[in-house]
C-alpha cells in the first residue's frame, strides 16, 4: 500500500530552542494512529507544520508522495484538518458553513452540494442543515467540524484532542464517528490522554522534549513496560511479613482476605519463588497472575528511559 504520510528528519525552532528535532515517521494504511504526549512535547507543532499552518525550520513532509513545500496545494487537498478549537463561523447555517469549507478547498463547483449532503449524512447531522451552528451543542459543533475536515474526501485526517470538552454521552459518539471515518480514511489523532488513545488508535506515536520516543502497535506499546506486580489467590495466606521474606518481593498489599497484590523487583524468577514457598508453607496457592503496566506506568518508562 502506497505511504499516506512520511515525515523526514523534521525540526523547529522558536526563537533560539528547538520545538521539535529530527522527527522521522511514515504511515502507510487507513485507521487511527495516536499522537501521544504530555504537554510541550511537540504534539501542536508537528500538525501544524504537516497541515500546512507553519512552516518548517528543516525537512520535509510528504502526503501522498507530494512535498508540502513543493506542492502545497496539492499535497493541502489530500489533508483534512480538525484544530483542537473547530474553525466554525457560528453565524452560519451548516449548509452555507460546508459549502463554505469546500470552497476553500476548491472544489469543483457543481460538485459541492453532492459532498455536503454525504458529510452530513456520515456525521449525522443532516437534520440541523439550515440551523445556525451557534445554536448547536457542543457535540454537534464537533461534528460540523469534523464534518468540513472530511467533505473533499481527504486521505488523511488529522484530529488535534477532537474529545475535548465533551460529556460522557458526546465522547461515546465523536469515538464512533472517528472509528467509523477511519474505514477508509487514514486519521492522525492527537491526545494526551492515554485512555482516550488507548480505545480508538491500532498505533501509538508517542513524542517527549520535541522527539519520538516510541512508534509501534497499541499492543506493542501495552506489552513495553515489564509487570512489577503478581496478584495471588491463596486459601491459607501467610502474613505480609513472612511474603517479604521470599526474595525479590518489594511489598505485598491485601485486596481481601485471600487474595493480595505482590510487588517485586522484576526477577523472571518470582512466580517459581512464590509457588515454591507456597508449597513449603502449605499457603495453598489457588491463582498467580502477572499485572501488566497500566498506561501512565508505560508513558512514565518511556519519558524517563528517553530523557535519561
Amino acid at each position: 500500500m502506497s505511504t499516506i504520510l512520511k515525515i523526514e528528519r523534521l525540526s523547529h525552532k522558536y526563537s533560539s530552542s528547538w520545538a521539535i528535532r529530527d522527527v522521522n515517521l511514515e504511515i502507510g494504511q487507513t485507521g487511527v494512529v495516536g499522537l501521544l504526549g504530555s504537554n510541550g512535547a511537540g504534539k501542536s507543532t508537528t500538525m501544524n507544520i504537516l497541515c500546512g499552518v507553519l512552516n518548517q525550520t528543516e525537512g520535509h513532509v510528504y502526503i501522498n508522495g507530494m512535498d508540502t513545500r513543493e506542492e502545497p496545494e496539492a499535497a493541502k487537498k489530500e489533508i483534512g484538518f480538525l484544530p483542537q478549537n473547530p474553525p466554525l463561523y457560528t453565524d452560519l447555517t451548516v449548509d452555507e458553513y460546508l459549502s463554505y469549507a469546500a470552497q476553500l478547498r476548491r472544489m469543483e463547483k457543481h460538485k459541492i452540494p453532492a459532498a455536503v449532503e454525504e458529510a452530513k449524512e456520515r456525521c449525522g447531522i443532516t437534520h440541523f442543515s439550515t440551523r445556525l451552528i451557534h445554536n448547536l451543542s457542543g457535540g454537534y459543533r464537533q461534528r460540523v467540524g469534523i464534518a468540513q475536515a472530511i467533505i473533499h474526501k481527504p486521505r488523511l485526517v488529522v484530529m488535534d484532542e477532537p474529545t475535548n470538552g465533551l460529556d460522557p454521552n458526546q465522547l461515546i459518539e465523536a469515538r464512533k464517528l472517528i472509528k467509523e471515518i477511519a474505514i477508509d480514511h487514514t486519521v492522525l489523532l492527537s491526545s494526551h490522554i492515554l485512555s482516550e488513545i488507548h480505545l480508538l488508535c491500532r498505533d501509538v506515536i508517542m513524542m517527549e522534549g520535541g522527539r519520538i520516543i516510541f512508534s509501534d502497535t497499541m499492543d506493542a506499546f501495552n506489552n513495553y513496560a515489564q509487570p512489577q506486580s503478581i496478584l495471588v489467590r491463596m486459601e491459607n495466606p501467610p502474613p505480609v511479613t513472612e511474603l517479604l521474606k521470599i526474595p525479590g518481593v518489594t511489598r505485598a498489599a491485601f485486596l481481601s482476605d485471600r487474595q493480595v497484590r505482590i510487588y517485586f523487583d522484576g526477577d523472571d524468577g518470582i512466580t517459581e519463588r512464590i509457588v515454591a514457598a507456597s508449597m513449603q508453607h502449605g499457603w495453598r496457592l489457588k491463582e498467580i497472575n502477572l499485572e501488566k503496566g497500566l498506561l501512565d506506568d508505560i508513558f512514565k518508562q518511556l519519558s524517563t528511559q528517553t530523557l535519561r
